[in-house]
């Protein structure tokens, strides 16, 4: 992140901040970005190893993030993690449900089974996870909401139809409750990224003709990264963004379908 130049928050500073798959690639970018400005950043994840070296990272950078190590798709032990954080921090004021996986998967090939595992992996924790810090966030006077999208379901992308629906879904989702929760002053939106170069699809996926294909859509020619996103979750978390809801936010370098 010495490459980027972020915007320092005074509002953000002492906020307790909840991320959840925070432990690598865009989420780790939101973890770092925060703790940056000073919140009192906490993370969920499933990945130990690589959530502890981030930790050990930003304890000698910013203030050191809460790694609580949890599997999203148990609700239960989610809705015990936040009281976690509640307990430890206070009130979460903005929440940031990052945590999902783009696993490719041909139409043919899916089954039930694998059908409700991409749900609960993709889109159930969104909704339990608002549900969860919405009391103790609207007693703290509000507070933010950001939810995750993808460019792919808009970009009718064929190969993952579990994380596409589930992706559509999270931009309804932010309707419901950005409408729901705005009564309590509770701001919900959602980040739509675009070709986003984690470590995970620079080795995975970026081939250089998916690069190609996916590069020629942008009307901008440079690689979207994660500290990108992380920019833009800044500012829709903090003061600045305060009259910022119901709204899906593209970061995509104005790709085309």
């Amino acid at each position: 992140m010495n490459s980027f130049n972020f915007p320092h928050y005074p509002d953000l500073k002492n906020k307790a901040i909840l991320i959840t798959g925070g432990g690598s690639g865009i989420g780790a970018s939101f973890v770092e970005a925060f703790a940056l400005q000073g919140s009192k950043v906490a993370f969920l994840d499933i990945q130990e190893q690589v959530s502890k070296k981030l930790v050990k990272k930003l304890t000698s950078e910013a203030s050191e993030p809460l790694f609580l190590k949890c599997d999203l798709t148990d609700i239960e032990a989610l809705k015990k993690a936040v009281s976690e954080v509640e307990n430890k921090f206070g009130a979460i004021r903005v929440l940031i449900n990052n945590a999902a996986s783009d696993e490719r998967h041909e139409p043919d090939d899916v089954t039930p089974e694998y059908w409700e595992k991409r749900l609960r992996l993709n889109l159930s924790h969104h909704f339990f996870a608002a549900q969860a810090v919405k009391t103790e966030m609207a007693k703290a006077g509000g507070g933010a909401i950001i939810n995750m999208g993808s460019i792919s379901w808009h970009m009718a992308m064929e190969f993952m139809p579990g994380y596409t629906s589930s992706k559509a879904a999270i931009e309804g989702l932010t309707q419901s409750l950005a409408r729901g929760y705005g009564k309590y002053r509770i701001r919900v939106n959602c980040i739509v990224p675009g070709q986003v170069w984690t470590s995970r699809q620079i080795k995975e996926i970026m081939t250089p003709e998916y690069e190609k294909f996916m590069t020629e859509k942008q009307c901008l020619p440079d690689r979207i990264l994660p500290e990108d996103i992380a920019q833009l979750a800044l500012f829709l978390a903090s003061d600045a963004g305060r009259m910022c809801t119901r709204r899906n936010y593209f970061m995509d370098a104005g790709i085309g379908a």
